[in-house]
């Protein structure tokens, strides 16, 4: 039988370019190389879409994947219009802007093609955490205290924004770009006059801002894989040595931090957390994979949502192949699971009417 082309997106115009390369190091390693034509194309800093050398790639699997600048970009005709590439699969794993947050999933439904992960309204809306609050606020899932603004709104109103931030938060506060992940641009603030610094230094990253309450909490993450209807992993926690989960406690510093699967939680506890991780994943209308970041807060014991993670880090030490791991997954099996599941979608949606 012939081999499914999977096409694997890696790199990417990001601040989490790295971690993509680092992420499509892991499905490379992993992923079945007698099942699966693994066609790996690299996205530069600038944007450019290279073919790279599957050779080249799966030699150096167990390293940072190189990303070769060829310095011609590739053509998505080509590419995408192939009458072949009707059965192959896209893993996005591109982290962050521009692959995560909807727009390589609109052009992948444009070329009807099947890829990983949720479609373009769940990417999109998942991306952007103050969006994603709001909706999972109105599925009755607590949200910790916060307040958002543009950065039209503050270079008008800064003394106002920051005088009601200072009446309406408790410190310690959580500065936040909306539109990034991996800690990128995120400071933690413990007293007023840190606060403009860390707002700007957010605005640089992105044009909105979140600002939220620093709860004593325990980080406790869910992975999440299926349809629409997904299986919700065992509880894992990230104890954090530094400040909080810094860019460097994830992917560089390994003495910093530590991921405990499953997380010390009672029966009880741990199945509330499922719950409302499937709340969460049903609300932001996510498809395939995601991780749900929740906080659980010490003195109370009351889950918080954090955050939705719609393509999750894939590296050696991310916490969702961890979680799968423990839930019986290795990963070839896991990107097997992956796979079927955009198939499914794919087919489904090919199925609906679009002439009338």
């Amino acid at each position: 039988m012939a081999k499914q082309k999977v096409l694997v997106l890696y790199g990417g115009r990001s601040t989490e370019h790295e971690i993509s390369c680092r992420s499509a190091s892991f499905i490379f390693k992993n992923i079945d190389q007698e099942k699966y034509e693994v066609i790996p194309v690299g996205i530069t800093k600038q944007g450019r879409w290279c073919l790279q050398d599957a050779g080249q790639v799966f030699n150096n699997q167990d390293a940072v994947t190189p990303l070769v600048d060829s310095g011609e970009s590739l053509s998505l005709l080509d590419l995408f219009e192939n009458p072949h590439n009707e059965s192959m699969v896209v893993i996005p794993v591109l982290h962050g802007s521009y692959g995560e947050d909807g727009c390589t999933q609109g052009l992948l439904e444009l070329k009807s093609l099947a890829y990983v992960g949720p479609g373009v309204l769940g990417s999109a809306i998942a991306m952007d955490k103050v969006i994603a609050k709001k909706l999972v606020a109105l599925e009755g899932v607590p949200v910790v205290p916060s307040v958002d603004f543009r950065l039209e709104e503050w270079q008008r109103d800064e003394a106002l924004l920051l005088e009601r931030m200072n009446k309406e938060l408790k410190y310690p506060l959580y500065v936040k770009p909306a539109n990034l992940g991996s800690s990128v641009g995120i400071s933690k603030v413990k007293e007023p006059n840190e606060l403009k610094a860390a707002v700007e230094l957010s605005l640089s990253y992105d044009d909105k801002v979140l600002v939220e309450c620093g709860l004593d909490v325990r980080e406790i993450e869910f992975g999440a894989l299926g349809g629409y209807e997904p299986k919700i992993s065992c509880p894992g926690e990230v104890v954090a040595r530094s400040e909080f989960y810094t860019y460097e406690s994830k992917y560089q510093d390994k003495g910093s931090s530590d991921v405990v699967i499953p997380a010390v939680l009672d029966q009880e506890k741990a199945e509330e957390g499922r719950a409302i991780a499937a709340r969460v994943f049903k609300a932001l209308n996510l498809h395939g994979m995601s991780r749900i970041d929740l906080f659980l807060e010490k003195g109370t014991g009351q889950f918080y949502f954090n955050e939705a993670n719609t393509i999750p880090g894939f590296t050696s030490i991310s916490q969702y192949p961890l979680l799968w791991k423990q839930e019986g997954f290795s990963g070839s099996q896991l990107l097997d699971e992956l796979i079927s599941h955009a198939h499914k979608r794919w087919a489904s949606q090919r199925a609906l009417k679009r002439t009338y």
